[in-house]
């Protein structure tokens, strides 16, 4: 294998981020890669496309035109998704392509230009959680999850909003090359590896309130975040916001949708699923970090909110890491 051709399907009002967080990741990748990737922009015509923020892209390959085998074939989402979808020449282009390509891939709402192909059904998948219940309506033949930021069944991938993008491509690089060189990538690019696929789109790390109380929800968010190990009861809370414990419950449910207590847990919980799928912490000392105190009481909140138990969930992470690693070395360069 002398390349490994990838190519992002792009079309008017697409994402930029959707395409540069795919396009910029492989080709850091070429550092090490073997075989190296071969990244194609292929748009309606070959035509340049305008993004949702005004610039336009210049299209390297015509979508007609192209022809497999390829690697992988990403479609990338954004505002124009609607009009992408409802395109049967472009469509019928992703679904051409499709047969002939080892993996598929969407970035966000590019989820709906694969449901409209027919290869998404039967399936579950990801996109961005703001438009996930207005596709679903669209295409009731798939399961479209709002919560994960990607979502691999097999040889089809879907990836949430924008950014998402950087977390699956750097799970393909890690699938293909191993994982060290998708460490090597992360640091590159400055993010973490990675974020797990499960991970929940809507961090509880951003999700303040954006209304006039955001001062002082933002301040008790922020202070949590810091906190994990600390007096993170209402009452302490509501005593650093000076507010009543009544007045501050109020607060959290009416822009969080959480008490103070849930959002706590949920925090916590949510930086113990990082910190076991990205360190070897003992289980008893990711509970102690992150609040719980004990192991078993991390264990009951990490069943309420992710369905398993926290040793199970790192095994799947170490799993999917070593499944990488052995692919990497059996296949040939």
């Amino acid at each position: 294998m002398d390349e490994r051709l990838m190519v992002v399907v792009g079309y008017d009002r697409a994402q930029l981020l959707d395409i540069a967080c795919v396009t910029s990741t492989l080709n850091e990748a070429n550092w090490g890669a073997a075989p190296p990737y071969r990244v194609l922009l292929a748009t309606p015509g070959g035509r340049p496309i305008t993004c949702t923020d005004g610039m336009t892209l210049q299209g390297q390959e015509a979508l007609e035109r192209l022809k497999g085998p390829l690697d992988t074939l990403i479609v990338s989402g954004g505002l124009g998704y609607r009009e992408a979808a409802a395109d049967p020449r472009l469509v019928g282009h992703v679904r051409r392509l499709a047969k002939e390509s080892r993996r598929i891939a969407s970035v966000c709402t590019g989820s709906a230009v694969l449901a409209a192909a027919g290869l998404l059904d039967g399936k579950r998948a990801a996109t961005h959680w703001m438009w996930a219940g207005e596709i679903a309506a669209q295409y009731p033949e798939v399961t479209f999850d709002p919560d994960p930021i990607y979502i691999r069944e097999g040889d089809v991938a879907t990836s949430a909003g924008v950014t998402t993008a950087l977390d699956l491509t750097l799970s393909f690089i890690q699938d293909d090359h191993g994982p060290e060189l998708a460490r090597g990538v992360a640091q590159l690019v400055v993010t973490y590896l990675q974020r797990p696929g499960d991970q929940a789109q809507m961090s509880m790390f951003v999700a303040a309130a954006p209304q006039r109380e955001y001062g002082l929800v933002r301040r008790i968010t922020d202070h949590v975040a810091r906190n994990l190990d600390g007096d993170l009861s209402t009452a302490a809370l509501a005593g650093l916001a000076g507010v009543s414990e009544r007045h501050l419950t109020r607060l959290f449910l009416r822009h969080l949708a959480h008490t103070p207590g849930r959002y706590v847990r949920k925090a916590r919980t949510e930086a113990a699923a990082h910190l076991l799928a990205t360190t070897a912490y003992p289980i008893a000392s990711v509970a102690r970090r992150c609040g719980f105190g004990t192991a078993e009481t991390l264990r009951r909140a990490f069943a309420d909110q992710y369905g398993t138990a926290p040793s199970r969930y790192r095994a799947d992470h170490s799993a999917r890491r070593a499944a990488g690693a052995e692919e990497n070395g059996a296949r040939p360069s």
